[in-house]
Parts: C-alpha cells; structure tokens; sequence
C-alpha cells in the first residue's frame, strides 16, 4: 500500500465513512450527510481507493463493516468530534488572567484625554494586559493588517477598504490664556485675538490649520509667534507668556488643572473634529480585540 499525504485527501471522505460506519447503508448514510444516494455511492468508491479497502460489504444481513474499516472507525470518529468541538468552540478572553501585549497607533491628545482613565481601567480589571503607544507613520494602515499595530485612535478623513471605524466623541477648539493675562480680562475679542501673539502646537511642523482658514475666509490673520510639536510644552510656556493658545476643549480643560491657566470661547466659530478608533477586518472578531475597543469606547464616553 502507498502512503497517504493529508494534502491528497479529500476530508469530506472521512465524514463520509463516518457516517457509513453509523448507519450501515448507503442510502441512510446519505441522507444523514445530506447527499443523493448516487453522490453517496460514488464517495464510497473514492473511499475504497483511499483506504485500499471495501469498507462495507454486502450480506444476507446487510452491509457490514471490514476489519479495516471497524479498525478505522474509532480514530476517526474521535478526530471528527474534535475538529467539531474545535470550530465550535467560542474564543474568549478574560481580561483578569491574561498576558499579552496591545499596539495602538495614536497622537498626544489620546494620550492625554484617554490613556489616563484607560490605564486605570487596565490596573483595575486587566492587571497584566500591557499596551504600547506609538505615532502614526506611513506604515500604519499596512501594520495593521499585519497584526502588527492592533488600533489606531485619531481624526481620519478616510480610512483604506478593509478597516472598520468606530466614533469615540466629538470635539470642538477652545483658547488659554495664562491667568494674570495683562490684556485677555473676562472676555477674548476678536481685535485681541488677531493683535495677540499666538503658541501653534503643530506636530508635524507643517504650520497653519483651522484657526488660520476661518481667519482668512474673514479676511483676517494672526500672528504665529511660537510653533512647537508638544502639547505639554505649550501649555508650561504659555502660563508665563502673553501667548494665546488654541486647542480643543478637553485638551484645554487638562492644561487650565495643571497650569495657571484660564479657559476662553474663541471669538470666531472654528468649529470642531471627530475622534474615530480604526481596526483591520481581521480583528473584527477577535474577543481580545472586542474587549480592547470597548475600554477605549469607555474611556471615550467618560470623558
């Protein structure tokens, strides 16, 4: 007898004598498998070659099983309750015992609105779940079909075919001012806010934005007196200068609680920007993925 390579086997076979096996007839044999009685017969002839063996035979006393096949019927049976206990099986993820590491693609102001209330989600109920935050690069829509960068979190115009977006909040821009401000008293003008120096945080460091496009649509400018990557920084150099900052709101509120800041409306309506999370389709199901978005979806509606 030849050896049988796995990748030459039709495994549709095996279901096929499992079910032989059981009913003892082609005809119910058939039925229990959801074939014609003449697919049946044909699958049993592939089988004979298969296995070099008849399989069934023909007595008075109807079809009864070989020795080889009566052999076989046991491995079989119990490696086809096995791939069905397999694919059947639900994955899960319990958040409390697991060990594994999460990627998300993100900027500063995830970082500063939801991470904190995030890590403390993960402290709490996920104790050994660790996650690493890293920038976008060009890389990133292709690392995440990878599995490389499991979310990306941040304001997307667009996102490729094949990724899935989530809405986590709304926003809208706010300014601060240090709050012993010798000019910005209880209200920001707009003569003051196109006169006044302005802080830029810009972290690609290619300058402009909305503030100035509301701007010019009014025929008006500003003067963009310092333009700095970090929100951080502009926050601690804005409490000792006369400098306006322009950030959104929740941002905003951070830097008035750490610094001595004050909070004022925009004299010009600068409306505001969405906060998308965005997976791979192949995460989709994924319960540990499920899980991961879901706190992110959290941290989002606590804020």
């Amino acid at each position: 007898m030849h050896p049988v390579h796995l990748a030459s086997i039709d495994l549709n076979l095996l279901v096929v004598f499992d079910a032989l096996l059981a009913e003892g007839s082609v005809t119910r044999a058939a039925a229990r498998v959801g074939l014609s009685q003449s697919a049946m017969s044909h699958a049993l002839g592939r089988l004979r070659a298969l296995i070099d063996d008849p399989v069934l035979v023909r007595t008075p006393r109807g079809m009864i099983p070989t020795p080889r096949a009566q052999e076989l019927a046991g491995p079989i049976r119990e490696a086809l309750a096995q791939i069905e206990a397999t694919v059947a099986r639900s994955p899960r993820f319990d958040p409390a015992t697991a060990r594994r590491s999460f990627s998300v693609a993100t900027v500063d102001y995830v970082e500063l609105i939801l991470l904190p209330r995030l890590v403390q989600k993960l402290f709490a109920d996920a104790p050994f779940v660790d996650l690493v935050a890293r920038p976008y690069d060009s890389d990133m829509w292709s690392s995440m079909e990878t599995g490389k960068v499991d979310l990306a979190i941040g304001m997307f115009p667009a996102v490729p075919a094949g990724f899935y977006r989530q809405r986590l909040l709304e926003e809208h821009y706010t300014c601060v001012v240090r709050r012993d401000h010798p000019v910005v008293r209880s209200k920001l003008t707009l003569k003051m806010y196109t006169s006044l120096p302005h802080a830029l945080i810009s972290p690609r460091g290619d300058g402009g934005g909305r503030v100035d496009e509301v701007l010019a649509e009014q025929g008006l400018s500003r003067r963009v007196a310092l333009q700095i990557p970090h929100f951080l920084v502009a926050a601690h150099i804005v409490a000792q200068t006369d400098l306006v900052l322009t950030v959104p709101a929740r941002i905003a509120q951070v830097f008035a609680d750490m610094e001595a800041l004050r909070v004022m409306k925009p004299p010009v309506e600068l409306g505001g920007f969405s906060l998308d999370q965005v997976w791979h389709e192949r995460q989709a199901k994924d319960p540990a993925h499920m899980w991961l978005r879901g706190i992110f979806a959290e941290a989002a509606r606590d804020t």
